[in-house]
């Protein structure tokens, strides 16, 4: 079964005061979506609670993560470092029925990963620092006695999509094709999770035949 969205667009309004508070506030109305799938359960029992909720305005998609885990790491501070090995959000979408994809890989202070390409890795490139930096990040993390919780708004400017040309118009004509992950390849308790389900023996998310599907209103 394959999972779907719809997805709406939202107006943020005067341009100054986009910031965390801001963005969570626009996106309040927004229904979440699970990242809850352990698809390789057997090796890797540990499911945080993490779940997305996402928008697009006229020059941005807006995406909001969720977590909840025992242990928050971030120490990859510089973009196209080993972010995955952090806890860690992965956003990998799809313009062109899944023949190539951007992966976008975030960690709770900001730090990113973006690549694009097929699903040949040899074939895949990443953005530059620069590109990356076009990708506005907020994020709020708090720890208590029970365990870490932490939150993350990106704001995606279509610029980003370097090899692509993204506009409102061009999401709602056509399916796009996306999947979601939660991951932390290094923390005490290393988990695989995605949104819509994945049939491989072995933890991979470069699979964009198990993508789900956005549909843009």
């Amino acid at each position: 079964m394959t999972n779907s969205i719809i997805i709406s667009s939202v107006d943020l309004g005067i341009e100054e005061l986009k910031g965390y508070q801001s963005l969570d506030k626009v996106l309040s109305a927004i229904s979440w979506n699970e990242i809850a799938i352990a698809n390789w359960s057997g090796d890797y029992p540990y499911v945080p609670q993490a779940k997305f909720r996402l928008a697009y305005d006229q020059n941005a998609i807006i995406i909001q993560y969720e977590i909840e885990e025992e242990v928050i790491k971030a120490q990859y501070y510089l973009h196209n470092d080993h972010i995955w090995e952090d806890s860690c959000v992965e956003f990998f979408i799809s313009f062109d029925n899944k023949e190539h994809y951007y992966n976008f890989e975030f960690n709770p202070i900001g730090a990113g990963l973006i690549g694009y390409g097929t699903n040949i890795k040899a074939e895949r490139s990443r953005l530059t620092e620069e590109q990356i930096n076009q990708v506005e990040v907020f994020t709020c993390i708090e720890r208590g006695k029970l365990g870490s919780k932490w939150n993350l708004i990106q704001y995606i400017p279509f610029n980003a999509f370097v090899h692509s040309e993204v506009t409102p118009a061009f999401l709602k004509e056509n399916l796009i094709f996306a999947n979601f992950y939660k991951c932390g390849d290094h923390l005490p308790k290393p988990h695989f999770l995605s949104w819509n389900k994945i049939n491989h023996p072995t933890p991979n998310f470069h699979l964009p035949e198990f993508f789900g599907e956005l549909v843009f209103e």
